[in-house]
């Protein structure tokens, strides 16, 4: 099995991207700056910045560089962004200058500026200010409640934190807490930049802030952390590295900004990010080299000198792609010396197999995190077969899970139903299709319709050893439904439609208040990606006489949202192909997405 976390091992060769962000930074022309590394969920931000961390402080060496790394995720509901990425920042200065006499004071009394326009909001009324927005000296509801009023959207709730806010205003504009306090945001500000420059001037070192998991936080979390890079620390002596999906980053400028066009969000981003840098696609020959890497340091039955020779050799051969030929599995082997485990030398061909379906396919595209939680689900499965005594071997399972991977819903339920029609669990739709790959026009004939939508992806699954004809899948088709199912990790979700999909799971009506709540946090691209994660928690109810788990928050879901209603629907004739049960006829006999999916 393989930890889903991130690495300071280089599997992907994404040292190359590395490097070259080590150079922008080392660059004393070209700070301060700002690199975005963007890329979509799992495939790597967070090893790219432990890869660049690792280039600019070598290991046993005196540098130049002080590194802070802020998790903006890790603040979220618990403290203004701003003041966390700030206080987290002059705490690691502090910790820097305990050598020097002279930069230390100035050190601490950065902490403490930190603290004083925590306490006073100032960050808030700095930030608003670098939208164009006085604050009046209102905290963060307040700012909210008057963004409500100018936006035309007023109800008594924000009249009443204006009301509440407006008292506290007072006060703080009468500067009741001390003269030093009584300075105005841009005042506090400025004070705070000067003394952030004398420190860094004084260590005589660049700072350099990663920033991760930006894009799992919400709009608002996401923009107070970028308008503290830009308002309060973007000097000499700084580089950024912010780490996020960019289309996610694009989505909070929208939201946050009440729906700008897309040249003002591309212009907001352009200021703060400088240089954006991308994690680079796999292609086949990346996936098929990750592979190799994941299976040669599963456990410890390989030597770390050993795995560390694969990866230099393939790290070798991806940099020559361009003239070189792929290694080969034996190479690949060759590489890795004397007395490779038996496990090892299987499981290098099933990786070979795989690695054009896991790069092509457009459920996965290479993923690495995604690539990775396949083997993890593949070796349960191995687990659970050899501890029951069932006769499977990896290279099947791996081939059945691989098909949950990269076909839809329909065409995985349709396979599981002719398995367990078939006489001996050997469907006859394997064998004809097996024997006609070669013949196109046979081959899409004899496809059934439901498998159609991916033609080319099951041929190319047909063709992947072993033949599946004469083994008996019925034992397989158990153990996708005892173990963790793939298909839930198919794109991951964000921390928003993760909490709906808890809250959905275990309400037991449809009028639940926190439903309703739920179903409106749930972002408009991961509906449908819920609506599979509730249908997969419902697969291991077996007795459909009576309502399963998780019902009640599908049929929701249904209702609101119509493609997810169509999921919803063909599995429910999935698991009632004939006359549906009364309670269910009940439920879903009026509903449109149930009655739109019949009529096709």
């Amino acid at each position: 099995m393989w930890a889903d976390v991130d690495t300071n091992k280089d599997f992907l060769n994404y040292s190359e991207v590395a490097d070259l962000v080590v150079d922008i930074i080392r660059d004393p022309t070209m700070r301060p700056v700002t690199v975005g590394v963007f890329g979509s969920w799992g495939t790597g931000k967070s090893t790219l910045l432990n890869l660049i961390e690792g280039g600019l402080i070598p290991p046993d060496t005196t540098s130049n560089f002080i590194v802070v790394r802020f998790d903006a995720w890790l603040y979220q509901g618990f403290d203004d962004s701003r003041a966390a990425l700030m206080e987290v920042i002059a705490s690691t200065l502090i910790e820097a200058a305990q050598k020097s006499e002279s930069v230390l004071p100035k050190a601490k009394k950065l902490f403490s500026r930190v603290n004083k326009m925590r306490a006073l909001g100032f960050l808030v009324e700095g930030g608003a200010l670098a939208m164009g927005m006085p604050a009046f000296g209102l905290g963060t509801k307040g700012m909210e409640a008057l963004s409500k009023v100018f936006s035309g959207g007023v109800d008594s709730e924000a009249i009443e934190t204006l009301r509440e806010d407006g008292a506290k205003a007072k006060d703080h504009l009468m500067g009741i807490l001390g003269e030093d306090k009584q300075q105005t945001p841009p005042q506090q500000i400025a004070a705070f930049r000067s003394e952030f420059s004398d420190v860094l001037t004084g260590l005589n070192k660049t700072l350099v802030v990663f920033v991760d998991n930006l894009d799992r936080c919400l709009p608002k979390q996401t923009i107070h952390t970028l308008e503290a890079l830009r308002l309060f620390l973007f000097m000499n002596h700084t580089a950024f590295v912010v780490a996020a999906d960019e289309d996610m980053v694009r989505h909070s400028v929208s939201e946050h900004f009440k729906d700008p066009d897309d040249r003002h969000i591309t212009d907001y981003l352009d200021k703060l990010i400088q240089v954006p840098v991308r994690v680079p696609m796999l292609g086949v020959q990346e996936v098929r080299a990750y592979l190799f890497m994941l299976f040669a340091s599963a456990g410890d039955k390989v030597a770390a000198e050993q795995v560390e020779a694969l990866r230099v050799g393939l790290e070798d051969n991806l940099r020559k792609a361009w003239k070189d030929e792929p290694v080969s599995t034996e190479k690949a082997l060759e590489l890795l010396g004397e007395g490779v485990p038996i496990e090892v030398k299987e499981a290098f061909p099933i990786a070979d197999r795989m690695a054009p379906m896991l790069a092509n396919s457009a459920s996965v595209l290479g993923n690495p995190r995604i690539v990775k939680r396949m083997l993890n689900v593949v070796r349960m499965r191995v687990r659970v077969a050899k501890m029951r005594g069932m006769p499977v071997n990896e290279a099947l399972i791996a081939k059945i899970a691989l098909f949950e991977r990269c076909m839809d819903e329909k065409a995985v339920s349709h396979l599981y139903s002719v398995i367990n029609s078939a006489a001996g669990g050997k469907p006859e739709i394997l064998t004809t299709l097996e024997g006609l790959i070669e013949d196109t026009g046979e081959f899409e004939i004899a496809c059934p319709d439901v498998w159609k939508t991916k033609e080319n992806l099951l041929k190319d699954w047909i063709r992947l050893e072993p033949s599946l004809s004469t083994e008996d899948l019925r034992p397989i088709v158990y153990l996708s439904r005892e173990t963790t199912p793939l298909r839930i990790l198919r794109a991951g979700l964000s921390s928003e439609a993760a909490e709906a999909l808890a809250v959905l799971k275990r309400i037991t009506n449809t009028s639940s208040p926190s439903a309703k709540s739920a179903l409106q946090a749930i972002p408009s691209n991961e509906q449908v990606a819920v609506m599979v994660q509730l249908i997969e928690s419902m697969r291991a109810h077996s007795d459909w006489s009576s309502k399963a788990a998780g019902f009640d928050g599908a049929q929701l879901l249904a209702d609101k949202y119509h493609e997810a209603g169509a999921l919803l629907s063909d599995f429910i004739h999935t698991i009632m192909p004939g006359k549906l049960k009364p309670w269910m006829n009940t439920r879903v006999k009026d509903k449109r997405w149930f009655k739109s999916l019949e009529r096709k």
